[in-house]
Parts: C-alpha cells; structure tokens; sequence
C-alpha cells in the first residue's frame, strides 16, 4: 500500500499545528514540536501523530470546518487505505524513516471546534472505527517532508 506525505507540522503547543517545510522524527518525537499535557501526548510510543487527508476531506463534506493540522498531526498523508493501518502497521517514509503505529489517538476536547457541534468525538476510534488519527513510534528517524512517499507495511 503505497501513499504519499500531503502536509508536515509542528507546533509550540497546543492546536492547531502549523504547516512545515519540513520535519526531523527522533525516537523521542517531532524536533520542535511541544506537548503541553505529557500525560496524554508525546512520549516514545506516541512520538508522532498522523492523520489521512482523504478522512479529513470526508469530514469536510459531512460539514466539519477541520483542516489539515486543526487535529494535531504531525504527518498528513494521502492515498493509504486509512481504515487498513492499525497498530502495528510499520510505514517507511522516504528512502529513512520507519514508524510503527502503536495506537489510535484519543480525541482532546481542544479540537471540538473543528466539528459540526463541537462533535471531535466522531474521530473516535471506539464510535468511528477507522476515522481516528494514529500515533507511532519513530524506528529510525530523520528528515520528512511533503511529496515524500509512504509505503504501509501492515501484519
């Protein structure tokens, strides 16, 4: 399953995150990028966060004003059967980098207005099976920017 990398984003904080030219995945995240809850984000295992930007566009015509960053993501990707990378899929990224995805990200309550009726639930892994960001962990780090390509490796 091949796909390519649409967007790349960090932040100093919170949401949204801010389109990049460019990121460096360490194993302990996005350099750069700043969590402020660490009891709920960052950490090795959920290192970087990922999203579809095919779901994000579904979500766009079911009426939801999200776009691409509004989630958190770091990584924004295309063309990947979203609903088929589940934890333990590993994704080369470029010629480099390896991820594995560990979980599916629980939905904040800071990102609501990025919903019709504050609803950030409907990306709920539980109520939405296969609508949900991911979280990984960095295998082997370096350098990812839009247009690289994404191959999905699922078990």
């Amino acid at each position: 399953m091949t796909g390519r990398v649409e967007s790349v984003a960090t932040s100093r904080g919170g949401v949204p995150k801010e389109s990049a030219f460019e990121i460096t995945l360490t194993p302990a995240g996005v350099r750069g990028d700043v969590q402020r809850d660490l009891r709920y984000h960052g950490g090795p295992d959920r290192a970087v966060v990922l999203y579809s930007l095919d779901v994000i566009r579904d979500l766009q015509r079911e009426g939801h004003p999200i776009t691409v960053g509004a989630t958190g993501e770091n990584i924004t990707v295309s063309g990947i059967d979203w609903p088929a990378v589940t934890p333990g899929t590993r994704l080369l990224i470029g010629e480099q980098v390896r991820l594995e995805i560990t979980a599916y990200a629980t939905p904040c309550a800071k990102v609501r207005q990025f919903f019709m009726a504050d609803d950030y639930m409907r990306i709920a892994h539980k109520k939405h099976p296969g609508w949900s960001r991911l979280c990984a962990r960095v295998l082997d780090g370096g350098v990812v920017r839009a247009g690289d390509p994404v191959v999905a490796q699922t078990g």
